[in-house]
Order: structure tokens, then sequence, then C-alpha cells
């Protein structure tokens, strides 16, 4: 099985779930989407089917795991085997607590030969590739020393796709969102890893909030992972498939993107206590920097928890903002 992993949205803890996807997957056909990470023990003791099922068209899609423990990980990766995810990824760069507590996460930066040993056993157990996305270090560990070690240990095991978010995580004294702005990008210590392993497909993330960005991070490493960029600003992936995959369909235009999602939030709302505040949460971002973008942004925070609210909220939302200019923006 083979995964493009040459633009890909990063996975993103009460973002990238089950809706966002599927509306990213709207705005681009070949961008490799990730989902929100699943703990081991969410999979073998919490509900399967809420955790991982997803629509067909979310294709590519990623799993991403978090755990420490292999059995424990084979048994999620045979029991996701069922569900066809494309790639499965294993978390080693989430500094949060309650990840920390579990000792996985960033925390398995400092532990590389446990890395190891997860991801041999994932690939036995596994149908789809496994991937690990981490950290170029965590503390006080040496810059590129460690990324090396922790690199090389892991490839022994079988790994040959690595997602590197390029600023280290510190566990103790900075909050997640600070981990994400705080530590410095080094984007060359990425660069130096992808010249001294030719062989391993390595992919950059951190801070990548245009497609220019991205093309110039592609002439030194395999792929490109944008983060909160998608999420917050979701336009900016209308391009990819025209410049990076070749593909010349011509993108949907932000309403004709709003249009096609009507059809799927009118089937979420025959599920029990749904919303369609669960789905137009995501699409809040889609209007940024056209007229019409803050009311679009208020009608829908202000409407889409109603009692009631149907797919008629998001039309009268779609009115409050210029078509002409959408299709100026798309064209």
């Amino acid at each position: 099985m083979t995964v493009n992993r040459r633009i890909s949205v990063a996975p993103m803890m009460d973002w990238t779930d089950r809706h966002d996807r599927y509306f990213l997957r709207q705005i681009s056909r070949h961008t490799l989407l990730y989902t929100e990470m699943v703990t081991t023990g969410a999979i073998i003791h919490g509900g399967v089917e809420r955790h991982l099922r997803y629509h067909d068209a979310e294709h590519p899609i990623a799993l991403q795991l978090g755990g420490s423990d292999p059995d424990d990980l084979a048994r999620a990766c045979d029991i996701a085997n069922a569900y066809a995810y494309d790639e499965i990824n294993l978390n080693c760069g989430c500094p949060s607590d309650r990840v920390q507590n579990g000792a996985f996460g960033a925390c398995l930066m400092g532990t590389p030969d446990v890395v190891a040993d997860c991801v041999k056993s994932m690939i036995a157990a596994s149908d789809a590739p496994v991937t690990v996305k981490n950290r170029i270090g965590i503390d006080d560990q040496e810059d590129y020393p460690s990324l090396k070690r922790f690199t090389e240990t892991v490839a022994n095991a079988g790994c040959t796709t690595f997602i590197v978010h390029a600023r280290k995580a510190w566990l103790k004294g900075l909050s997640p969102k600070e981990n994400r702005e705080v530590p410095p990008l080094r984007y060359e210590l990425v660069y130096q890893l992808k010249q001294e392993f030719p062989e391993l497909e390595i992919l950059i993330n951190g801070g990548i909030k245009t497609l220019d960005e991205a093309q110039d991070h592609l002439n030194h490493v395999d792929g490109v992972m944008i983060g909160r960029e998608a999420y917050q600003n979701p336009s900016v992936l209308f391009d990819v498939d025209r410049r990076f995959y070749g593909d010349d369909t011509k993108p949907l235009t932000r309403h004709q993107v709003v249009e096609a999602m009507l059809p799927y939030i009118a089937q979420h709302l025959t599920e029990e206590n749904a919303t369609i505040g669960h789905v137009t949460r995501h699409m809040l971002g889609l209007f940024q920097q056209m007229r019409g973008a803050k009311q679009w942004r208020r009608y829908l925070s202000e409407n889409a928890h109603r009692k009631g609210a149907g797919t008629e909220v998001i039309r009268e939302a779609l009115a409050l903002v210029t078509e002409q200019d959408d299709e100026a923006l798309s064209a």
C-alpha cells in the first residue's frame, strides 16, 4: 500500500474529528488527513465504533494512536485493521499532562528503545504502514544527536517514515499551547536528518502557513504537514491538488464547499443528540479574508446550537458572504 504524504494535515485534538476531515476533503482530494490522537485504552476498552469510524470519502486517512505498551498498541492496530486506514501513526510528540501521566506522547522521545519495541509490535499487527510523529527532542536533550539516535533506533525496528515537529517539547514549565509556540523552530535539524538518512521518508511539521513555505521545505524533505493554519484558514488547501499532485480539476468555490456539506450535515442530524454545530464549528474559518467572513462566523456561532436548528441556518449564514468575491478568489 502506497501513501502519498507530500502534503498532510496534522492530527489535532478536539479539531481533526470526522466532521472536520469530511469538510477538508471537499477542499482537497489528495491531502493526507489524520485523526485526532486515539489512545490504545479508548480503542481496547471504549467505544470502538465511536473512535474509529469515518466516511469513505475521507481517504486517504491515517489513524494516530497514543500509547507506550507494545502489546496494547498491537491489539489496537489489530482492531483498527477492520476499518482499513491508509496509515497508522504513533504519537511521540504530544506534551500534554494527560499524555505525560500515561507515559506516552513526547515522553517517548526519551526512550527510543521503547518506541522501537512499540513499532515492531505495531508493524507485525497492522495491515497499514506504521509511521512515527515526533519532536526534535525534549527538555535538555542535546539537539541533533538525540534526534539522530531516536530516528536510528526506531528505523532499525522497521519504521521508514518520520513526521518531525521541528520544535523541542518542554515537559515541565510549558503548557501544550506554549509548546506549540515558544520553543524555537529548528527546521535545519529536520533537513539534516533527511541528508543523513536519505533512505527514510522524512516529513516536516511546525509553523507552516502557506503553500509557498511548503514548496520551499520540499526542496529539503519528502513531505510537509500543515497544522493549525489548515484548521483556522482551510482555504490554504484550495490549490494543493493542482500544485502538489498534478490534479488540474477545478477546485470548488467556498460557496460550493458549503453546498457540498449540506447533505452530510442533514445525515448527521439523524444521529442521536446531533446538532449542526458539531460540523459547522470546523467551517468558521472558510471565508477568512472575504467580505462577510465575520458575519458568517457570528451567525453560525450564535445559531448553530439552537434547538431544532437545521441546514437552513447554514444557508442563511452563507447568504451573508459575497459569492462574486468567492468566484474571483477560486478562479
